[in-house]
């Protein structure tokens, strides 16, 4: 199984096949609006604009599993996300990440790249999954690994 073999929900409500983005990697992200990571929407819409062009897609799911940092709705997330980091890249809708109600996507990214010791769960907010071209999940990246930080694994997938 792979990444492309999921559709995960759009804030409307409609089904996004993954499988809409073969042959480029994807960066998948779980964000949060109120978060101390926040800042980081600024770096992955710089990675957006940058590699975009080239095959990137970058998709943000948010979630407010973590401190209640993401209480808003669809609307007021997005309204968020481009009026304070002018975010242009992908918000899905709002997800659980970890336990009963987590996303399947997400409990595929975890088992396919478990964190720190084999660790399963994800542990906050703006945790990121790099998946390839063919869909296989290649990195997992910490919430304090910034975007930026990404740059040289993204462009090996390129």
């Amino acid at each position: 199984m792979s990444v492309h073999d999921f559709s995960v929900k759009k804030p409307d409500g409609s089904e996004q096949k993954l499988a809409d983005f073969k042959g480029g990697p994807i960066l998948i992200v779980n964000t949060a609006s109120k978060c101390g990571f926040t800042p980081q929407y600024k770096g992955l819409e710089a990675l957006h604009r940058k590699y975009g062009p080239k095959g990137l897609t970058i998709l943000g799911f948010p979630c407010n599993q973590f401190g209640a940092q993401e209480p808003g709705d669809a609307d007021e997330i997005q309204n968020f996300c481009s009026l304070n980091y002018d975010v242009t890249f992908p918000l899905m809708a709002k997800v659980e990440v970890n336990g009963e109600g987590a996303d399947p996507l997400f409990t595929h990214l975890k088992g396919e790249k478990p964190g720190v010791l084999g660790t399963k769960g994800i542990k906050w907010n703006f945790t990121k999954f790099l998946v390839d071209k063919t869909g296989k999940v290649v990195g997992r990246y910490a919430p304090t690994d910034k975007p930026e930080a990404l740059e040289k694994d993204i462009e090996k997938r390129l």
